[in-house]
């Protein structure tokens, strides 16, 4: 006999695209469950560490300053594109986080379940979803002697999504030509080349013994350790990961003196570049690596799972509690499949560019990227594509504000002086007027917030309407907006208005 639960949305997976996902419907409300297979979390760093743009998101809901208590220590120092040896600039950006920040995925997930759960979100571990039906009312899903009826799922369970499987969906793209592993290993001895602080990525990986190898520091004897054959192209297998496979690949890169204590877990990775064709099936939308898998190259992967994650919440939100327009909820995959695209597209040409055994030809194209890089607007333009902070989203409007996420800027209000970002810690849309702009009296629908402030900074606007995720869906010039135009706008892109 199965337990019955009933709950508004059911989360499949427990990773750092589902939990944030849990947090954000927790938030505002929204009964959330999620599903976990795994009996208890593993402390694997696996994604570790979150782009500039990743960054002020989580700093939106007060998430970014706990998680900084967990940070790896790492030089301030920018990203990279193809591992070529040039930082990017995330400055002219203006971004109050420049910086790749380093955390072990676990510490991610740890930040995140507990505000989840503290929001009103369950986690239930042990529960294996082996069976999903979605009809037109809502889904239900079976996990481990569970039955679990939800108005919406979400498949937050990784590249290889039970939840795509069980739903038959194709998964197109391109299967990997190149295998490596991932390790988190304890060493016993180290050797002089064995760095000693996480540097920018050119300086940690070496070559030596027909390897590949990146060894990062995490503190103490504990590193991350990744390596593959620079000679082994087209083999890809299950085969488990020894002991002593680790250790050859150690030794051969960072010399005898290096000894590898123990191995706390691994895994294989290839380079398979593949991504859903639509991020909603019915009453089912997939986010982070259930939508979409590529080369772990620029450190993406975490990062656009989460950005898929603050997307997605205040949609599903909206529409689970009844308040959203029209096709909010499809506008999920229309702008978050396109930003997926994209990641493919740039890890795609990374891969070229990086690899360990490049051609002639590849290597004088190295040559030629390396010079562009240090161009300042070439450097702008990649920094902006890897960190995130470029991302526009194609919202209908003329003004060169719309669809852009909007910096953090210093403001003083009538309660005094502040930040933009924290006016976002209760998940809904700001109506920031920095003119008097909007007219005295407006009524405005729950969960939009207006905020008369005054910037040092020209913002470029008067008023400017920001969703809950940052990202600018209006805005206006001049000392005057109709009431009828703000609340136009505001039905048109977050919230119905009764």
């Amino acid at each position: 006999m199965l337990a019955e639960i009933e709950t508004e949305v059911v989360i499949a997976g427990a990773g750092p695209t589902g939990l944030m996902l849990a947090c954000e419907l927790a938030l505002v409300g929204v009964e959330t469950l999620v599903l976990e297979k795994q009996t208890e979390r593993i402390e694997q760093v696996k994604g570790g560490s979150i782009q500039p743009r990743t960054a002020e998101l989580l700093e939106l809901r007060g998430l970014l300053e706990p998680l900084l208590r967990r940070a790896t220590p790492r030089d301030p120092i920018g990203g990279h594109f193809a591992a070529l040896p040039v930082p990017l600039d995330c400055t002219p950006w203006q971004t109050r986080h420049p910086f790749p920040i380093a955390f072990p995925q676990w510490g991610i997930e740890e930040v995140l379940e507990e505000r989840a759960i503290a929001a009103g979100a369950r986690v239930l571990r042990g529960a294996a979803v082996s069976e999903v039906a979605s009809g037109n009312d809502g889904v239900v899903v079976t996990a481990d002697g569970l039955q679990v009826r939800a108005r919406y799922m979400a498949a937050c369970d990784g590249g290889h999504s039970t939840v795509r499987k069980l739903l038959g969906l194709p998964f197109p793209g391109r299967p990997g030509t190149h295998q490596a592993v991932l390790a988190d290993i304890r060493l016993s001895t180290v050797s002089s080349l064995v760095p000693q602080q996480i540097g920018h990525m050119s300086t940690l990986i070496r070559q030596a013994g027909g390897y590949w190898a990146m060894l990062a520091p995490l503190g103490g004897d504990r590193y991350r350790f990744t390596f593959g054959r620079a000679d082994q192209a087209n083999i890809i297998h299950d085969l488990p990961i020894t002991h002593e496979e680790i250790a050859a690949a150690l030794q051969a890169v960072y010399g005898d003196e290096t000894t590898l204590g123990a191995v706390d877990n691994s895994s294989r990775f290839s380079d398979a570049t593949r991504q859903l064709e639509h991020y909603r099936a019915g009453r089912v939308l997939f986010a982070g690596d259930a939508a979409h898998i590529h080369p772990p190259l620029g450190g993406q992967g975490l990062n656009l799972g989460i950005q898929d994650a603050f997307n997605l919440g205040w949609k599903l939100a909206a529409t689970v509690q009844d308040r959203a327009p029209g096709g909010l909820l499809d506008s999920y995959h229309a702008e978050r499949h396109p930003a997926g695209a994209q990641v493919l597209h740039h890890t795609s040409a990374q891969r070229v560019l990086a690899d360990p055994k490049p051609s002639e030809d590849v290597a004088a194209l190295r040559d030629i990227f390396i010079d562009l890089l240090r161009l300042p607007d070439a450097n702008r333009h990649l920094a902006g594509l890897m960190s995130g902070l470029s991302l526009r989203y194609p919202l209908p409007g003329d003004h060169p504000l719309t669809g852009q996420r909007m910096p953090d800027a210093d403001l003083v209000t009538e309660a005094g002086s502040t930040r933009l970002s924290r006016l976002f810690g209760s998940g809904h849309a700001v109506l920031l007027d920095l003119a008097g702009t909007v007219p005295a009296g407006l009524r405005l629908p729950p969960r939009v917030d207006l905020v008369r402030a005054t910037c040092a900074d020209d913002l470029g606007a008067a008023a400017l309407l920001i969703r809950p995720d940052g990202y600018v869906c209006w805005a206006a010039d001049g000392s005057a907006v109709h009431g009828d135009i703000v609340l136009a706008a505001i039905a048109s892109y977050l919230v119905k208005v009764h």
